[in-house]
């Protein structure tokens, strides 16, 4: 039974989502203020961690911060009632791997959970190969992290999976499409820029470390490929 953290000080947001859940054959843990979420995070490591940003104590960007400094790369899924776009994209840099805007259908905040949950607990196949070596860069499956001149790029799980996916494709441009429903399990939707943030932080945290050769392609209005090209 996978474990889902709750951190929402809305009540009746709160017990709804951990009511659907249970349903859902979830084991949801409610927390109400961000401090608390935090050391909730920290120490119960559960599967998914729900959060909202306005949140007593620790703010959910915060928190989210914080968990990735550290180190926690439990999938962390931001539901909350700011929807603009640089909400939503600045929560993404900043380590969050999904974002609900409130108000929102419980039916597709449980479908987004269990995708994020079987992502994360499941023994994907790809992820039991052996490790994918081009130029200076070394992407690992067994320790689900890359390496650029022998030195660990720091990927989240999210990155990895997103790198991995793309490294697979041995060279093929691959959809933003095709690559939200692989690593997010959903459909691309207009102004959905999830897959474009997420390219922009494997590109500072490989090609910009690696001195040779640049990695993350794009084929603009298509989607992008793992290929090397040499600097200029």
């Amino acid at each position: 039974m996978a474990k889902v953290l709750i951190v929402e000080d809305d009540e009746v947001i709160a017990e709804g989502m951990a009511r659907h859940l249970t349903a859902a054959g979830f084991h949801p843990i409610r927390v109400e203020n961000g401090t608390t979420g935090l050391a909730r995070l920290r120490y119960e490591r559960p599967d998914v961690c729900i959060v909202d940003l306005m949140l007593p104590g620790t703010d959910g960007w915060k928190l989210i911060e914080a968990a990735r400094t550290e180190g926690i790369g439990t999938p962390i899924i931001v539901v909350s009632a700011r929807g603009t776009e640089y909400d939503r994209v600045h929560a993404l840099e900043i380590g969050a791997d999904d974002y609900l805007v409130k108000p929102f259908s419980m039916q597709e905040l449980v479908a987004r959970v269990r995708a994020t949950a079987r992502r994360g607990t499941r023994p994907e196949q790809e992820q039991r190969g052996d490790a994918v070596e081009i130029e200076e860069l070394r992407i690992d499956p067994r320790e689900v992290q890359a390496y650029v001149h022998g030195e660990n790029a720091g990927l989240t799980p999210t990155e990895f999976r997103l790198l991995y996916a793309l490294a697979l494709e041995q060279g093929r441009v691959v959809s933003r499409d095709e690559l939200l429903q692989r690593i997010w399990g959903r459909r691309e939707t207009h102004r959905d820029r999830t897959v474009d943030v997420f390219v922009r932080k494997l590109r500072e945290k490989i090609d910009r470390r690696a001195r040779g050769h640049t990695f993350i392609q794009t084929r603009y209005g298509v989607g992008y490929k793992l290929e090397a090209q040499p600097k200029p």
